[in-house]
């Protein structure tokens, strides 16, 4: 038989942590962000679907509750400039991408496509090595638009979207962006790193 509850003196579980079993919160606290993947991944797959909804749908409130902390950077930001004029990634862009693979992952496709319109726009008026490590970051980036188009069907498809006219105006705004970047880089002989995000956009009419 379980061992019964007992509260700490002066201990009242409060919110959330109402509803934690205090060692399941211990565990969650003190566990490397690695095994709590796994777990992560390991459970959602072996439970019914509604169980990935409902914590998708839990990873969508928390962004709403913190989407203050987390303002979008300028465009420039996502960049720099060492040596030889050619552009590296800036130490803040892996964050930015995580933070937009996290928003599309959880359903926030148009929050998501947000900041990677940004991470495209930042590269005009750049240039970089073509067999560099930032072309293959663009190149993952052109799959992270993909991606987050899709989380913008889903979105829109499931009666999400609250305001249709921003968010037909962020596709709007990666298409105008996706279309300068393959301007600028053709005068410069590089290599449009986009391609699959714009016939996807282009695609898509809101």
């Amino acid at each position: 038989m379980p061992a019964p509850q007992t509260n700490h003196a002066g201990f009242e579980p409060k919110g959330s942590f109402a509803h934690v079993n205090l060692m399941v919160d211990s565990f969650i606290a003190n566990a490397e962000a690695d095994d709590l993947r796994a777990i992560m991944r390991t459970m959602l797959a072996s439970c019914p679907p509604s169980t990935a909804s409902a914590f998708t749908a839990a990873a969508r409130k928390r962004f709403a509750q913190t989407s203050t902390r987390h303002p979008a950077p300028l465009p420039s930001a996502h960049y720099a400039l060492p040596t030889a004029g050619l552009a590296e990634a800036s130490p803040s862009l892996p964050a930015t991408l995580r933070r937009a693979r996290a928003l599309y992952g959880a359903g926030l496709g148009f929050a998501g496509l947000a900041l990677l319109t940004s991470v495209a726009r930042g590269t005009l008026g750049l240039r970089w090595d073509l067999d560099g490590p930032l072309a293959d970051t663009l190149a993952a980036v052109d799959a992270d638009i993909a991606q987050a188009l899709q989380s913008c069907r889903e979105e829109f498809g499931s009666g999400r979207v609250a305001d249709v006219d921003a968010a037909r105006a962020t596709l709007q705004e990666l298409e105008a962006t996706l279309i300068a970047s393959q301007d600028d880089t053709a005068r410069w002989e590089g290599d449009f790193p986009f391609e699959r995000a714009l016939v996807d956009v282009q695609h898509w009419k809101l």
